[in-house]
């Protein structure tokens, strides 16, 4: 079975899935008026709770993975509490605030990919009728970032251009950086070199803007910093099969705690691994490799799986030695654990 056709068989994943609501949001990406009559009066107290209960959930996926239970409550909230409000009464101006969180929100839950597809759509329609053009464009862009993990970097190209495209004129820079080195991500995964080069150079500029002139910045997009730009340069690099570059960028990337962002830290482990690998060090490429595996042990994400798996591959050349053997023994192990549990 041809890689892409097995990773969307396996996964639930559909590209074709995505097709109606991008179109729907590049025509109109925001509704006039999100005002909504209702029995309950929505304020701003229930914003907060909402955020703060957002900020809690994305703090547990950053360290234990998207597809742990806890992590997953982000949908039982949802549910149970999120969605109830939208039947609330409220002003225009809450209402899209509501809607523009709810949309944030929704792309948060990562561990399964089929799950991950459903709620973006459905994050893609909230920052529609929500009036926020930065939401719309951030969760366009996680749609790009989902839809080349599934491989399927060309039609990734066309979602980060269109939605970079609908709001260069007015949105703020930090998300339009975003957007571009999700473009960059993609252009690696396809080999384009001049292309990713050049989405990552406009990424870098746009960051630099938004350090000096922020402008009406939303909050939740501060995340993505030069340091963050510099981690997600190491993998562009080691898939255009640049492993020099690769380490160079590492260099920029800044530290982070493996307690507190234990997924990133290990999967950056399993890049610098395979980079190491591009370059024929195999003794960097192991003990980055048995870093990667002690991290990822306790986590549970799709993409630990995926990237564990990745390393134990980039390796099989090398399968007769006993390092390697050894690796590829605790990897697999690691990777059992890993893999999500069920929603």
């Amino acid at each position: 079975m041809h890689r892409r056709q097995f990773l969307a068989t396996s996964s639930g994943f559909a590209v074709s899935a995505y097709s109606t609501p991008i179109t729907r949001w590049l025509a109109v990406p925001t509704d006039p008026d999100a005002a909504h009559p209702g029995d309950r009066r929505v304020g701003q107290h229930d914003l907060d709770d909402l955020w703060a209960a957002a900020a809690h959930a994305q703090r547990s996926d950053s360290k234990f993975g998207g597809g742990t239970r806890a992590a997953s409550k982000v949908t039982r909230i949802l549910r149970k509490h999120a969605i109830p409000l939208l039947h609330g009464d409220y002003t225009d101006a809450v209402g899209k605030e509501l809607y523009a969180r709810i949309a944030g929100w929704s792309a948060l839950d990562m561990g399964h990919h089929d799950l991950a597809q459903r709620h973006f759509v459905q994050a893609l329609r909230m920052a529609k009728a929500g009036g926020s053009l930065n939401v719309g464009i951030h969760v366009m862009t996680n749609l790009a970032l989902q839809t080349t993990l599934r491989g399927y970097p060309d039609e990734a190209v066309d979602m980060a251009q269109g939605s970079y495209d609908r709001g260069r004129r007015s949105a703020a820079p930090r998300v339009l950086a975003f957007a571009k080195l999700i473009e960059s991500r993609a252009h690696a995964r396809l080999g384009d070199k001049r292309s990713a080069a050049t989405a990552l150079t406009t990424s870098e500029r746009l960051l630099e803007r938004a350090d000096t002139a922020p402008g009406d910045e939303p909050a939740w997009i501060r995340y993505y910093t030069p340091a963050r730009m510099a981690a997600d340069a190491v993998e562009i690099h080691r898939d255009l099969n640049l492993p020099d570059a690769a380490l160079r960028w590492n260099k920029r990337a800044a530290p982070m705690s493996a307690s507190d962002f234990t997924r990133s830290v290990g999967l950056r482990m399993t890049v610098m691994a395979t980079a190491h690998l591009q370059r024929g060090d195999l003794d960097r490429a192991v003990a980055d490799g048995h870093r990667a595996v002690r991290i990822l042990s306790g986590v549970r994400s799709a993409r630990a799986t995926e990237y564990l798996t990745g390393v134990v591959q980039a390796m099989a050349p090398w399968h007769r030695d006993p390092r390697v053997a050894d690796l590829s023994h605790h990897a697999h192990r690691a990777i059992a654990l890993s893999t999500p549990q069920a929603p």
